[in-house]
């Protein structure tokens, strides 16, 4: 049995892709190379964008797309290139389909799974059902790994309830369509930032029907400095390295979750009474 050193630095890779909407074959395909060129680059973990394994803007094929085995063939990938994944999917569940994230360890266990809590839009509402719960956390390598979907991590309380329950990276899979580019370039930043902690970001490029992806996948650091970073346009693999005790030093500089003060009350809506007149002044007279 493996052990690793909890403040070892880890090394995990983001894929950038187009994807192939409802084409689970190619999509699959897709990741395993990703996967084996993650291995080449020493990555021990890649994370994929939101429902790449399925497509996400497929419309009434998603019932047909999400298949019994879909697991089983991710668990599949996994242990064929001997890496850890962070796979965007779609998932039965009992009352629908859900917007979900496997994280599968390298020998195919299935670590954890969260379904998308926040749906975005018609689209979201119109293909699946939503999560209940944030988490679970998962230890790995050392590192406690949080997951969020795309529209999840635009609030704020999501990523400081993940921050305040222990974790240190947290993996979002996204399809982030124009014009929502500043999210991608800013947002992701103060989010680490504000809740001190490291983000993968996987984001589509390319198009599916009329949604226009923004790329711009990327990896913060706790400090919001970007460890990595993709282009609008193409598909890439990013590469970084996120490291414990960087993760510390951070904290300690930045000591936001310490100095918070939730116990706060909210103050009592002020009362208020109508505007008096300006005074006049001395060298002011009303009007005769």
């Amino acid at each position: 049995m493996n052990t690793y050193d909890e403040s070892s630095p880890v090394r995990i890779a983001v894929l950038q892709a187009r994807g192939e909407p409802g084409d689970v074959p190619r999509n699959l395909e897709r990741i395993a190379r990703a996967a084996r060129e993650a291995r080449e680059g020493r990555a021990e973990l890649l994370v994929t964008p939101e429902m790449f394994a399925t497509g996400y803007n497929v419309g009434p094929r998603l019932d047909e797309v999400v298949t019994d085995d879909l697991v089983d063939r991710l668990r599949e990938v996994a242990v064929r290139a001997g890496i850890a994944l962070v796979v965007g999917t779609g998932l039965r569940r009992p009352d629908g389909i859900a917007n979900a994230v496997l994280v599968i360890d390298a020998d195919g266990t299935v670590l954890a799974r969260y379904d998308k809590t926040h749906l975005f839009g018609d689209l979201d509402r119109s293909l699946f059902v939503a999560g209940e719960t944030l988490g679970p956390l998962v230890t790995w390598r050392g590192l406690r790994l949080g997951l969020l979907i795309c529209y999840d991590v635009e609030f704020p309380e999501n990523v400081r309830a993940l921050a305040l329950a222990g974790a240190d990276l947290i993996l979002v899979p996204t399809a982030q369509m124009e014009p929502y580019a500043f999210i991608a370039e800013h947002l992701i930043r103060v989010r680490a930032w504000e809740s001190q902690v490291a983000i993968a970001y996987a984001n589509r490029v390319g198009s599916e029907g009329e949604l226009s992806y923004v790329g711009r996948s990327s990896v913060v650091g706790a400090d919001g400095v970007v460890l990595a970073a993709a282009g609008p346009d193409h598909d890439e693999l990013l590469l970084a390295t996120v490291d414990p005790a960087a993760i510390e030093r951070s904290r300690a500089a930045n000591p936001y979750l310490r100095d918070r003060r939730p116990d706060l009350a909210s103050a009592p809506s002020p009362q208020t009474a109508p505007r008096q007149p300006d005074p006049v002044t001395r060298n002011e007279r009303p009007p005769a």
